[in-house]
């Protein structure tokens, strides 16, 4: 029998496990949103228990995997398997063995470790919308917001691992959101999951009045990324304004990148894609306008081709790539 992939997402607010094929076809998933509050232990041994279940559930064993491969949102050093740190999970796993944690619950199966961004890449790249490219870059607007640069059909990972940490670029310098890292104007600030409510604070600030009955009091309750999406579809001003910075923030951002290595496309993904074609079009429109007159017609920006399950399928590409 052809051995199977197993891909683990740690995602800011859920954790995902699932068996792959080798040619990317997700076989079972099983998803949780238990880890949040939890230490770093305790995350590592929810993601064995995902892998277990997942196992007996299909009746198989270790030895039917190729590899597991775990994707991290945040800095992590994919050969020495330690994590540096990630801004969008609370215990935060500063300088933490990642790989070696995960690896001694099993005997059989190699772990692989990687930032999430950089394995949706490489699955999109293989799979998905970045396929038949040499050169493509990936980029997940989710809880945070990172980059996978693919260039002459390799992963760019730079000195320490850490390259495509887009999140962190500064595109707004006077901005008075505060990062994560500490810095001020980051892109994540402008245009992540993370800062919806203080993006949605700020418009009501300006004057901006929600049909949705959001209100400054409330709104760090309220407002979610399926609500800006539900309040989209009925017009809803400060879901309209929300989205629209967020996708300006993304449009600048990719503008930059185009600046940088000029792909023939750059593919979004993570969970704020599902805001949909008024969102797509937004970050489109922000990006030609920075372009002007620049020979760019030939690049492409499209939503991902493998969607909810790329963290997932990401992860499973990681015994490949390394292998």
């Amino acid at each position: 029998m052809e051995k199977l992939l197993c891909g683990i997402d740690l995602g800011g607010t859920k954790l995902s496990a699932g068996l792959v094929t080798i040619e990317g076809k997700l076989i079972d998933e099983i998803r949780t949103h238990d880890h949040i509050h939890k230490d770093n232990d305790g995350i590592i041994l929810d993601m064995v228990m995902l892998v277990n279940a997942l196992l007996e559930r299909n009746k198989f064993t270790e030895e039917d995997l190729l590899g597991i491969g775990v994707v991290f949102p945040g800095h992590i050093n994919s050969k020495t398997g330690i994590s540096i740190t990630t801004s969008n999970l609370a215990t935060g796993f500063k300088n933490y063995p990642f790989r070696a944690s995960i690896q001694k619950h099993f005997n059989q199966a190699k772990v692989y470790v990687d930032n999430d961004a950089n394995a949706q890449a490489f699955a999109e790249f293989k799979y998905g919308a970045g396929k038949g490219f040499e050169d493509m870059i990936f980029v997940t607007v989710s809880t945070g917001i990172g980059a996978g640069i693919i260039i002459n059909g390799r992963l760019l990972r730079g000195a320490s691992g850490t390259a495509g940490e887009i999140g962190h670029t500064i595109i707004r310098p006077e901005s008075t959101r505060k990062c994560t890292c500490g810095n001020y104007g980051c892109l994540m600030t402008q245009g992540c999951g993370l800062f919806l409510q203080d993006i949605a604070k700020d418009k009501i600030r300006s004057g901006i009045v929600s049909t949705l009955g959001v209100t400054l009091e409330n709104a760090q309750d309220l407002v979610t990324g399926p609500l800006m999406k539900n309040g989209l579809d009925q017009g809803d001003p400060l879901s309209e304004a929300v989205v629209y910075e967020c996708a300006d923030a993304i449009g600048i951002a990719l503008y930059n990148l185009f600046q940088l290595y000029n792909p023939p496309i750059i593919v979004l993904g993570g969970g704020l894609i599902n805001w949909g074609p008024i969102y797509l079009d937004r970050i489109r429109e922000k990006f030609h306008l920075l372009a002007k007159d620049m020979l760019i017609d030939e690049m492409k920006i499209e939503f991902t081709q493998i969607g909810k399950d790329a963290g997932v399928i990401g992860a499973s590409t990681l015994p490949l790539e390394f292998h």
